[in-house]
């Protein structure tokens, strides 16, 4: 399979997640990540990970959800975090940066709260320009989910060009440079010890803290996950059950 480009593509999936300022949505729901949290799940996205567990609402974002004004997206987190005692909300599921001015309307509301955000990203589209507004912000922390720790893994992983991963180190550098809170994450379960190094010394490039703060994610082997691994003839070095 010829390997696409995730920019193109973004372009391609905006349309369909999005109705003016309202967005497409299939779940809104509370987690026991960071310690408890609101989450609103998204559809579509630029990329298609192996092991997304989101694969469905990714795939065929017509098929999913519905158009929630962010009015709405905010009213239910805050509601759920209400009910539940968090203090976090993010957007999550697929790829939340789709949609800047959804996502830009969202954090205005957040940022007159006691709530903090949590953007979950690939940071595919987190130009200067992006960066720059989110630094607008004081209630957001940008955490950067790299796919894979090179770009030949990125491609592997993701199905598109080896450049897209550059796009992520440049997001991090254009975060840091714009002063947003933000970390890295690294699906480092497909990849080998000599390019993990490799990784840390090009985030050490962009920050120490980066590199130090580097967050490890592991797979989880939903069923769906271990299905696609199966089909793209993938094996996980390490893994762990739902």
């Amino acid at each position: 399979m010829t390997p696409f480009d995730a920019l193109e593509l973004a372009l391609k999936t905006e349309p369909i997640v999005l109705r003016g300022e309202s967005r497409r949505y299939y779940r809104f729901r509370g987690g026991h990540w960071y310690g408890g949290i609101a989450t609103a799940d998204c559809c579509g996205c630029p990329l298609r990970c192996v092991f997304c567990w989101g694969a469905e609402p990714r795939d065929n974002p017509k098929g999913y959800g519905q158009f929630y004004t962010p009015e709405q997206v905010f009213q239910n987190l805050t509601h759920i975090a209400e009910k539940r005692g968090y203090k976090l909300l993010r957007l999550s599921g697929n790829e939340p940066t789709l949609g800047r001015e959804h996502l830009f309307k969202i954090l205005e509301m957040v940022d007159r709260t006691n709530y903090t955000f949590v953007l979950e990203t690939s940071g595919i589209l987190l130009d200067v320009d992006f960066a720059e507004r989110l630094s607008e912000f004081s209630n957001v922390h940008v955490r950067v989910s790299l796919k894979g720790a090179c770009e030949v893994e990125f491609s592997r992983l993701t199905g598109a060009k080896p450049e897209g991963f550059q796009l992520q180190l440049d997001a991090l550098k254009n975060l840091v440079e714009c002063g947003v809170s933000c970390n890295a994450a690294v699906m480092s379960s497909f990849s080998t010890g000599e390019n993990m190094q490799e990784l840390i010394g090009r985030l050490s490039g962009i920050s120490g803290n980066l590199a130090s703060e580097l967050e490890d994610e592991t797979v989880i082997l939903y069923p769906r996950v271990q299905k696609q691994l199966a089909q793209a003839g993938i094996k996980p070095f390490t893994s762990c059950t739902p």
